[in-house]
């Protein structure tokens, strides 16, 4: 295929908005009622006995006794920030974008008081409950991880043990407590816009990577971005793409881009070490890889970062295979995702997707699809569909956990690395207008005003 680039060709998937007027709506459409249905599904079946696991099926969450009102406005004040994103320069967009994201996930998240950003990790399931077993001699925790894995929190034992140890490795940089983990965070998950920009930018021009900007920042996702340690997680995926991406572009120095590429390699391998289930995102930096067609000395860079994490945590005791079925095996046995209904789930993960993208995501996909097909046939690339491949390969992945059974439940937490790829999929038609804004604002809103959320 051919890459169209955006500086010098016009984006001819974006003239045409009203071919893909009626598909959008009946996407939008389809979105909102699988959503409701697949929550009055959820509701019947718990009042039937069948899914008690979660108060409110398929989020694990509840409904709000009150719903929130003033408390939110000023997540309000800072949905109208990124509106004007179009006229800033590109470096100067770049942080703001991020320190909007922040704003963003902090202020829905402090609706509930400032405690609430710190509170998901102060549950006696998170990470931070098992550090005190790996601070008396963090290399003997690591050999012996595996075989111990019974005795750990919830989420130590759901995980392979890197996640554990950044937050061992915070707390020795003198940042101990939840309050500073909280921080690093959502500090990192919300860096994540930045890094999918770059992306963008590199992979598509400074056209779609502005466009997309404004989705990212106000996606719904930032509900779970403060506090979930998958959000550190969607950085890490992120921000080694991004150094891919920047690796991979030909007016690059060879020194200069063999060091972004081992960058993004090493972390890009440390993804299965922080979660199983991260394995479906490398289909995202292999879209863009496919797409920007980088050189040998780049590709054998990216192999050496690669096989960096492997090769040190193996070393040192932990053999990744095993850590997969003692993680498995203590899954089976445990409440849980494992009692929940495989059938349900199947289509309430998506639903639960569906709210971590929004709306416009929902209305852009038709027109992503077409965008992919006409390149198909074409055999080139517009940024457009540079965009829609991206996306595509996130869903990918989505689908691939979906259809595995693994992820029942919880994945508003589980599908955050994966989701933050998808709101790009809303800049295919271009400038963002302020409409479809505005309903990604109302939607993460309407979710926080109801719901109480174990994250």
């Amino acid at each position: 295929m051919t890459v169209t680039d955006a500086r010098t060709r016009p984006d001819t998937a974006g003239t045409d908005a009203r071919r893909w007027s009626r598909p959008g709506w009946i996407a939008v459409a389809v979105w909102a009622a699988g959503i409701a249905a697949v929550f009055a599904a959820g509701w019947h079946l718990r009042r039937a006995g069948v899914e008690t696991e979660d108060l409110l099926p398929p989020l694990h969450a509840r409904l709000r006794d009150r719903p929130l009102t003033w408390r939110l406005a000023p997540a309000v004040l800072v949905a109208a920030l990124p509106w004007a994103a179009a006229r800033l320069r590109w470096w100067t967009l770049m942080p703001l974008a991020w320190a909007g994201a922040a704003l963003w996930a902090v202020a829905l998240a402090a609706s509930d008081g400032w405690d609430a950003l710190a509170g998901p990790l102060n549950a006696p399931t998170e990470y931070p409950a098992g550090l005190a077993q790996v601070r008396p001699d963090p290399l003997e925790w690591l050999r012996t991880f595996t075989e111990r894995l019974g005795g750990y929190t919830t989420h130590v034992r759901g995980h392979p043990p890197l996640p554990t140890l950044a937050l061992w490795a915070l707390e020795k940089a003198g940042l101990p407590g939840t309050g500073w983990a909280a921080a690093f965070i959502i500090a990192s998950g919300t860096s994540a816009v930045v890094a999918i920009a770059v992306t963008l930018r590199c992979a598509a021009g400074e056209r779609a990577a502005r466009a997309a900007v404004p989705f990212l920042v106000l996606a719904p996702l930032a509900l779970w971005i403060a506090t979930a340690m998958d959000a550190f997680f969607l950085a890490v995926g992120a921000w080694g793409t991004a150094l891919l991406a920047v690796a991979a572009r030909r007016d690059r120095r060879p020194v200069p881009a063999v060091a972004a590429a081992v960058a993004g390699g090493l972390l890009l391998g440390s993804l299965p070490y922080l979660s199983y289930g991260l394995l479906p995102l490398f289909a995202v930096p292999l879209a863009v890889l496919l797409v920007m067609r980088p050189r040998p000395l780049v590709l054998a860079g990216i192999g050496a970062g690669l096989a960096v994490v492997p090769a040190a945590f193996t070393l040192l005791g932990f053999w990744w295979p095993d850590g997969v079925r003692a993680t498995l095996d203590t899954y089976l046995i445990s409440r849980g995702s494992a009692q929940r209904t495989y059938t349900y789930f199947l289509f309430g993960d998506l639903a639960v997707l569906g709210l971590l993208t929004g709306p416009a995501v929902a209305h852009a996909l038709p027109r992503a699809a077409g965008t992919l097909w006409h390149a198909a046939r074409t055999r080139t690339l517009p940024p457009a569909a540079v965009v829609a491949l991206t996306a595509g390969a996130a869903l990918l992945g989505v689908f691939v956990l979906d259809l595995s059974g693994v992820t029942k439940g919880e994945v508003e937490r589980i599908w955050v690395p994966f989701a933050a790829w998808l709101v790009a999929a809303a800049a295919v038609r271009g400038a963002p207008p302020r409409g479809w804004l505005a309903a990604q604002a109302a939607t993460a809103l309407a979710v926080q005003a109801l719901v109480l959320s174990a994250w």
